[in-house]
């Protein structure tokens, strides 16, 4: 089917090409009811039934993932068989997240803000599911017509930001079975709307997180002499340490130790006995990331033993750096290009944000692109895991002509 010509498809659908007015709508209705009602990773029952329902309606067989939130859905697989096998085509897989953020909603006013509270979609992952939802139904359309060039599956995940990521739980579910190549986009509030961020490499870094306790015998302020001065300890390990790795780290691996929490004390007078430091650790390359663990561990603990502290560590290994493959970036490329012309593709830096979508580039060839959803002209940038984050709608229209181009350019062969 040529990219350059516009096919009825029976229903909603006009393809290739833009979407129709009433798809359009309905895609937007459908990222404001998850956007209004955000669960928690592995927590996600509600948008697990609402994708499950749509794409039954449709006329596809989605498959709740073991842990009851997660859904995948194949179109254009011989039912028993997940791929060709070795004489045609594999699978090309499409990935969404699913779960929100353990933050408050506060954009006041909004028609669709979240319902729940201290819960939202404040990363953009109601949309990443709309994008793929929507790419399905189109491509259900046009597989009634006549068949995909390839089978694609559809992957939404549970528990994306819960280290280490829910990933592996959806691998390990046989959601690779038979994928050739995988794709994803993620959220940029830094890239217009109608736009996507293309990087060959790395595009985002390895994230760990850190746990520390600190102990020993506390006492009077007026004889610390004679204690473990632990608010001085946690606030030397708190400085020293990310000082200390910059010196046993080659400095192009960019391992950043950052903290995020220190807790220590009650009382003006009174050296505790207690502290607790918990930051993150992240890296930009593979090297760096498994080396972190021990460097870590090791600086820290010099520092704790200077100061007479007792340190306990809790290293919670989290995801290694997404490394897009080079033909599936240019397979983004080619079919942003065909969607919308050689300007709505922008080179992207690598983010220290971390993306347990790696897990499955470690196994399958594949790429993410960064989405635009700044509103054009707009100066001010609403970050990702802040309360007022939102996103120009556009941005699911432009998604799922991505996906849907790239799944008809790629002949998987």
């Amino acid at each position: 089917m040529s990219l350059e010509s516009e096919a009825d498809v029976p229903g909603e659908a006009t393809l290739p090409g833009t979407l129709p007015e009433a798809l359009r709508a309905e895609l937007i209705a459908f990222r404001r009811d998850l956007h209004m009602h955000p669960e928690l990773g592995n927590q996600e029952f509600r948008t697990t039934a609402a994708i499950k329902e749509r794409l039954e309606r449709a006329g596809l067989a989605p498959r709740v993932l073991p842990g009851g939130t997660g859904v995948i859905c194949d179109i254009g697989t011989t039912p028993g068989r997940p791929s060709a096998g070795p004489a045609g085509p594999g699978v090309l897989a499409l990935r969404a997240d699913i779960d929100a953020l353990p933050i408050p909603d506060v954009k006041t006013g909004c028609p669709y803000r979240s319902t729940v509270p201290d819960r939202a979609h404040a990363c953009g992952h109601d949309v990443h599911t709309t994008v793929v939802l929507g790419t399905g139904l189109v491509l259900a359309a046009l597989h009634e017509r006549a068949p995909l060039p390839r089978p694609v599956r559809l992957i939404f995940q549970p528990a994306e930001e819960v280290l280490p990521g829910g990933a592996e739980d959806v691998i390990e579910a046989g959601a690779l079975d038979g994928v050739h190549r995988i794709l994803a986009v993620h959220c940029d509030p830094r890239v217009d709307a109608g736009r996507i961020g293309l990087r060959e490499g790395p595009i985002t870094s390895a994230c760990d997180r850190l746990e520390i306790a600190l102990d020993g015998p506390g006492g009077h302020t007026a004889r610390p002499h004679l204690t473990t001065d632990l608010v001085t300890a946690a606030a030397r390990v708190a400085v020293d340490a990310p000082a200390l790795l910059a010196r046993r780290v080659d400095s192009r691996g960019g391992l950043s130790l950052t903290w995020g929490r220190i807790e220590s004390g009650h009382a003006a007078n009174v050296i505790p006995q207690h502290a607790e430091l918990s930051g993150t650790v992240r890296c930009l390359d593979l090297d760096a990331w498994r080396q972190a663990p021990d460097l870590v561990v090791a600086a820290i603990d010099e520092i704790a033993n200077l100061h007479r502290a007792k340190s306990e560590i809790t290293y919670v290994r989290g995801v290694p750096p997404v490394v897009n493959e080079v033909t599936s970036v240019e397979l983004l490329q080619t079919a942003m290009i065909a969607r919308r012309g050689t300007d709505s593709v922008e080179s992207t830096e690598q983010s220290l944000g971390g993306e347990d979508f790696s897990w499955y580039l470690e196994r399958v060839p594949g790429a993410m692109a960064r989405l635009g959803v700044r509103p054009p002209g707009e100066r001010a940038v609403r970050d990702l895991h802040q309360g007022d984050f939102d996103v120009d709608e556009h941005a699911i229209t432009v998604g799922v002509e991505l996906f849907t181009a790239a799944a008809l350019i790629d002949t998987g062969v």
